[in-house]
């Protein structure tokens, strides 16, 4: 089934975006109206989030997250052939030099963001990461094999490194070993795992258990911490910022990373509230879940 599904998309990925995006247009009313992907978490994650809202205004964001969500898809699958040219015509970095002057002092960085816009679009700013400063974005390895071997394929292309989460802190241990650097790349608004729940904030006007690995690294390692605003500009098109968050992460109060980092998503999600992935369950080990 697989290599039948990996034929499928292979082919389509050869088309250009304009023509994908009708793929895409076709795709939102199977997977919104028919199969109903997630409707009902969806659904609760944002009338929870957003509890001043009505509920015409609760369908309007949702029906803009299904139509951004089949377009995600798309963009994802274009990621099998899309040309380096294309990719940094579609995606914009900047402030990285912010990033670049810590190889200078010898340090890596932590670069946190969100699954907002285009996250892994977003891993190609390895098209701009000098050869000895690279660009390590970390994952949660997939169950299935095929899929993994799929997603470490579109993500290492121009460039960057996948570093499997379990694997991180033997990969940063390594790299001081012999004297390496890098940009590491956290997704850190995912739910961490019920036993290792340390903190919890109130975040979209919840009760939000929050990941503290990225704020415990930098401080252990004196990593500087940076946040990846990435923005949608238009259909097809990204700007991604570099945003300060802690320079001298070791004199930082306990949470404060971590707290900057979800102000700073949970603004953007405010802002433009379709371009978060709702159909994530993130609030499933809140102490209150309706």
């Amino acid at each position: 089934m697989f290599y039948i599904f990996y034929a499928l998309i292979w082919t389509i990925s050869w088309l250009p975006l304009r023509v994908l995006y009708v793929i895409s247009d076709l795709l939102y009313p199977l997977i919104y109206h028919i199969a109903r992907y997630r409707r009902k978490v969806v659904r609760r994650n944002l009338i929870n989030s957003f509890p001043d809202y009505s509920i015409k205004q609760i369908k309007e964001i949702e029906k803009k997250f299904y139509h951004f969500f089949c377009d995600l898809l798309i963009e994802i699958i274009r990621l099998l052939h899309i040309s380096e040219k294309e990719m940094k015509r579609r995606i914009t970095f900047e402030n990285l030099d912010l990033l670049f002057e810590h190889a200078k002092s010898g340090k890596s960085v932590m670069l946190m963001s969100g699954h907002y816009c285009n996250w892994e679009w977003a891993i190609k700013l390895c098209m701009y990461t000098p050869h000895d400063f690279p660009f390590l974005p970390v994952y949660q390895r997939l169950r299935n094999r095929h899929f993994e071997s799929l997603i470490r394929k579109l993500r290492n292309r121009f460039g960057a490194i996948c570093v499997e989460k379990d694997n991180l802190v033997r990969k940063i241990v390594e790299m001081k070993t012999t004297g390496e650097m890098g940009i590491f790349g956290m997704a850190s608004d995912q739910s961490p795992r019920a036993r290792y729940i340390r903190y919890r904030m109130n975040f979209l006007n919840q009760d939000t258990p929050v990941f503290l690995g990225t704020e415990q690294l930098a401080k252990k390692y004196d990593y500087p911490v940076y946040y990846l605003d990435i923005k949608r500009v238009k259909r097809g098109y990204y700007h991604a910022v570099v945003i300060p968050i802690a320079s001298n992460p070791t004199e930082t109060e306990e949470y404060e990373i971590t707290k900057k980092f979800m102000f700073i998503l949970e603004k953007n999600i405010r802002e433009q509230p379709e371009f978060w992935l709702w159909s994530h369950n993130r609030w499933k080990h809140s102490k209150k879940v309706v």
